[in-house]
């Protein structure tokens, strides 16, 4: 990880694109202080929290019924 301050970042931002862009992680500081981090475009989807989330909404599911009613009826009722 590197660290750079603001000014610096501003006048080689370039290289500060080439640096994330080659992998690296960029911390920019002003005045000492953290300010933004930037990383590497990624594909922006962490899939073991997907699956996560597929199965706690599948998990949550069991034993849930609709009492009888039909889908296609609660969407029309809906739209009136």
């Amino acid at each position: 990880m590197r660290e750079i301050g603001a000014f610096e970042a501003k006048n080689k931002f370039g290289a500060v694109l080439d640096w994330v862009e080659g992998g690296e992680e960029v911390v920019i500081t002003r005045r000492g202080k953290v300010v933004a981090r930037l990383v590497p475009s990624g594909s922006g989807i962490d899939r073991e929290r997907v699956a996560r989330a597929v199965s706690d909404i599948l998990a949550r599911r069991v034993g849930v019924t609709l009492g009888g009613l039909k889908i296609k009826d609660l969407v029309s009722e809906g739209r009136r």
